[in-house]
């Protein structure tokens, strides 16, 4: 199964613009299983169900989801970990049974599934095609592509659906297939799984291998009658095939069943629910901190990263005091700061694009939107930065001893907060836009050198070029308006020795006007303003990328389709 799937209700196709009916008629199960990898099994079936039935009480959420688990075969691994990088987690066959229990949490009407057993051994493909089936036999729609499904898993199928090169060579009964291929001269031989005899006939793959290989002289023999072609070419079998088949009483039946079912859909789907905003955002807000807490990569070790650089740093620069070289080097812990500290954030890139998998899958039935997804994200991400902020901060400002007072310490704290919060949200926007963590993770350390390169910890403002990297680069660099603000609450106020011995002390605000070039009619809290309006509109450029990216990536799919994809039709009478 390839492509788009839709369904049509009489002459009106449900696009993207009634989307949330998806997420309680028709639900779909992709091939990859995103979910977040330390949550349990019952956690996840949890949190799925409150963004899917806001209206049931948690009472009721935990009976549908034990029964769920039990219908599904995953009350032993109830309680355990999906798995991540440091956690073992659980097998493929649960991850996928565990896949299609999300998806039927809000008793869809249609189920849909795209390979549903790839990746699994003989004895996991017929687990979950026994766990489908029970699913149809409580009234519901499953269609599921398969390739290559063995004969148990097979027979497991009421209908069946054949497609080569975007015409249908089959559609019926699943048992009838047999038939039809003998009736049509092409019987299966004896010994044979039927779904491979079909698609040895049908799969134009077949007769590219074996020219290759007569090329190469490696193969030297005729088709037998045993092989079930007679001599003849897929591309001949397969005519003939579609050709018989359009003609046939399954052809019939298929129309007037298709008919049947787009009757049905017509009165039972369209039921928009609302969802509740604050459900969405609480639901989400409890899972990405239960997520954040047990991940060490998230923020775990970031924060011990962050205070071992603190420590360095204070080690270095103990005791900066106010000499005359003091003044260059705290320009240059400030330079240590950003360019070591804030580019840590980029760690959080990996787990980050996790979290994008998953919400893109869930994005995609209507169970929420990208805003409350961002909101609730920075949220739970809050006492994490909150924490880094403080204690590193502490550290060095008490080692290095900037300007003496508790209302500095805070500033300094408060700006590097603010300073992390962006550099974190621009990384964000960075990963939403590419999917791919290695060139992801090159764009950020991008983005992030160029905020440095227009900083102050490079060059003085005044000496900084004004075409692109003072204008317009200075001004929406998050490592210029922080190390300005650390600068000014630093340095104003305070008195260092001149160069030459004798000579009268120079003051901080000369410092920064003459040397650094800056405008003291500002107050230092004008910078973390400026940083609070970065941070800001890039949580807002990143609620934009994470909403238009799919939208710009679809007229590009169709723009260049994926080549030998043609539209199938159901043939009409």
């Amino acid at each position: 199964m390839a492509g788009k799937i839709l369904l049509l209700r009489g002459s009106e196709k449900m696009t993207r613009s009634s989307s949330l009916i998806s997420c309680r008629d028709v639900s779909y199960v992709t091939q990859e299983d995103v979910f977040l990898g330390t949550l349990t099994v019952k956690e996840t079936l949890y949190f799925g169900a409150r963004l899917r039935l806001p209206e049931l009480a948690k009472t009721e959420l935990h009976e549908l989801v034990d029964e769920t688990m039990a219908k599904m075969g995953l009350e032993e691994c109830a309680d355990s970990t999906i798995g991540n990088w440091h956690l073992r987690g659980i097998s493929s066959g649960e991850r996928r049974r565990l896949s299609i229990a999300v998806a039927i949490l809000a008793q869809p009407q249609v189920l849909c599934l795209d390979e549903a057993t790839t990746g699994l051994d003989s004895a996991a493909s017929s687990f979950v095609v026994q766990a489908l089936r029970n699913v149809a036999r409580d009234g519901k729609i499953v269609v599921c592509s398969v390739h290559q499904p063995t004969d148990d898993v097979f027979r497991l199928f009421d209908d069946l659906l054949l497609i080569s090169a975007g015409e249908v060579v089959y559609f019926g009964e699943s048992h009838g297939a047999v038939k039809f291929f003998a009736d049509s001269g092409f019987p299966c031989p004896i010994r044979r799984n039927p779904p491979d005899h079909f698609l040895r006939c049908i799969a134009p793959e077949f007769d590219q291998v074996l020219a290759a290989l007569k090329q190469t002289q490696r193969l030297n023999f005729t088709l037998s009658a045993a092989d079930g072609l007679l001599n003849g070419t897929t591309a001949e079998t397969r005519a003939t095939l579609v050709k018989k088949y359009k003609s046939s009483i399954f052809a019939d039946t298929a129309r007037k069943r298709i008919q049947e079912l787009e009757l049905l859909l017509t009165r039972e789907i369209g039921k928009k629910q609302c969802h509740q905003w604050w459900n969405q955002f609480c639901t989400l807000t409890h899972r990405s901190s239960l997520h954040m807490c047990r991940d060490l990569g998230y923020y775990w070790l970031r924060i011990v990263f962050f205070i071992m650089v603190a420590l360095s740093t204070g080690t270095l620069e103990f005791d900066i005091g106010t000499s005359s070289a003091a003044v260059i080097a705290r320009s240059k812990v400030d330079g240590f700061l950003y360019g070591i500290m804030i580019s840590l954030s980029i760690g959080g890139l990996p787990f980050f694009l996790d979290e994008i998998k998953a919400l893109r899958g869930e994005r995609h039935g209507g169970h929420y939107g990208e805003a409350v997804y961002v909101l609730s994200n920075f949220l739970s991400s809050l006492p994490f930065t909150i924490f880094i902020s403080f204690s590193s901060g502490s550290i060095l400002y008490s080692m290095v001893k900037f300007h003496p007072g508790f209302s500095h310490l805070l500033y300094f704290c408060i700006n590097l907060f603010f300073s992390i919060s962006v550099s974190e949200a621009c990384v964000f926007v960075t990963a939403s836009l590419i999917s791919n963590p290695l060139p992801a993770m090159g764009a950020a350390i991008g983005v992030t050198v160029l905020n440095l390169m227009a900083s102050m910890v490079i060059r003085p403002l005044p000496d900084t070029p004004k075409i692109f990297w003072r204008y317009p680069l200075s001004y929406i660099s998050y490592a210029a308006w922080g190390t300005q603000g650390n600068l000014k609450n630093d340095m104003m106020g305070l008195k260092f020795n001149s160069e030459i011995p004798g000579r009268p002390k120079i003051t901080g605000e000369s410092i920064l006007k003459n040397t650094y070039g800056m405008n003291l009619r500002y107050s230092k809290w004008w910078d973390v303003a400026a940083l609070f309006c970065l941070l800001l509109a890039y949580r807002v450029l990143l609620v934009f990328s994470l909403h238009y990216k799919q939208r710009i990536s679809t007229p590009l799919q169709r723009i260049y389709p994926r080549r030998g994809l043609k539209p199938t039709k159901i043939p009409q009478a």
